[in-house]
């Protein structure tokens, strides 16, 4: 039988003796590569000489993975949690997992700030439940209610990190929070949105920032950037980074194509979410196929591209003599729909079609309202 951190935590399943915890907070808690990136950030902050190692404070430990893999860049830390099943469990996790300098702390997230001694950094994952176990999609509907924390939390650390859920409408949020947070990043990992972190730093980091030093992309721009602009939005999806401001893609030229080219490109999970439709257009010299369809034409492959590629090996009309055309050839291929009236589901059934195979149709709609299929293969 597998262990229950093999998938989510693999570095956990390694270790002997650790303690299962309760389903949900195995649920909500981040995977392993998502907690390693939010290391990243922080050690880029760090190695800048604008975020310090002394101490940070994780105010929602929960099952505590990313105050594991975070705590390490401090040298002291300490783990809030206000169930005690939850302590008890970090307790007896923390020594195997070598986190020797941690102090536990059991208790409302929200008691503790109010005695919290100066922090480097403060990470906060409010509950995304209510008290009936449903789930939540608002920021002022998690546990804690981060819109009135988040001043008091600014004026105790240099950096303040919050895990929102990635379902959660990013525009909304930040119409709600009391400040404009330096940046927003979308993580997903194959392909999956995980979560949104949501960064403030504190007006000492900004200007503790070496404007000339050697920095990563992500936090280079938000810490030199314009204060009255809007957050740095960071898409990350493993190999993919795309990194831009709102006014940009506001700003940005959004072509249409006047027919199917050579090659398609489909933006990866996190640039969708972080809605620069028209601006990864735009950097890539690409042009829609609707100005609803978030698809994307060229004559030629693209270098860098933050998402995958395709080339076209037809374009298909929806008669049934076209299509029988296409399934003569072959009987499976992995279908998406895109600004199409349907489901993949429906389609499937339709057609007969079989999933897999190296094909990748799309069903979506062109420029002139026209629905097509476009059969590609991935490149």
């Amino acid at each position: 039988m597998s262990h229950p951190f093999e998938k989510k935590i693999p570095a956990w399943a390694a270790i002997d003796g650790l303690m299962v915890p309760p389903s949900l907070s195995l649920e909500q808690c981040s995977g392993e590569v998502a907690a390693r990136y939010k290391v990243e950030l922080v050690r880029a902050l760090q190695a800048r000489g604008c975020l310090g190692h002394a101490r940070m404070t994780d105010l929602t430990g929960g099952l505590g993975v990313d105050f594991a893999f975070l705590s390490p860049c401090f040298d002291a830390a300490t783990y809030v949690e206000r169930q005690e099943v939850l302590c008890t469990i970090a307790r007896h996790n923390f020594p195997l997992l070598g986190l020797a300098h941690a102090t536990i702390c059991c208790g409302e997230a929200s008691d503790h700030l109010s005695t919290l001694a100066p922090q480097d950094l403060i990470y906060i994952d409010p509950a995304r439940r209510d008290g009936l176990g449903r789930k939540t999609w608002l920021i002022e509907d998690c546990t804690p209610d981060i819109t009135n924390m988040l001043l008091p939390m600014l004026e105790r650390a240099r950096l303040v990190m919050v895990k929102l859920s990635p379902m959660l409408d990013i525009t909304r949020a930040l119409r709600s929070l009391p400040v404009v947070p330096h940046e927003v990043h979308i993580v997903a990992v194959g392909g999956e949105c995980k979560e949104l972190l949501f960064l403030f730093l504190s007006p000492q980091t900004v200007e503790a920032s070496p404007q000339t030093a050697e920095a990563s992309p992500q936090t280079a721009e938000a810490v030199a950037g314009d204060a009255l602009q809007g957050p740095l939005m960071v898409c990350h999806d493993g190999p993919h980074q795309f990194a831009f401001r709102p006014e940009e893609e506001a700003a940005a030229p959004s072509p249409l194509a006047e027919a199917v080219d050579a090659y398609l490109f489909e933006p990866c999970a996190a640039v969708m979410k972080g809605g620069a439709f028209r601006l990864v257009g735009a950097r890539f010299g690409l042009r829609k196929l609707h100005a609803n369809t978030h698809l994307y034409t060229a004559d030629h492959p693209v270098e860098g591209f933050p998402g995958r590629q395709f080339r076209v090996r037809t374009v298909s009309s929806f008669s049934k003599r076209d299509v029988r055309a296409l399934l003569r050839e072959t009987d499976r291929a992995n279908l998406a729909v895109r600004n199409f009236p349907g489901t993949v589901a429906e389609l499937r059934k339709r057609f007969r079609l079989k999933d897999g195979g190296t094909d990748y149709w799309f069903a979506t709609t062109l420029r002139d309202e026209q629905h097509v299929l476009i059969v590609t293969e991935k490149i």
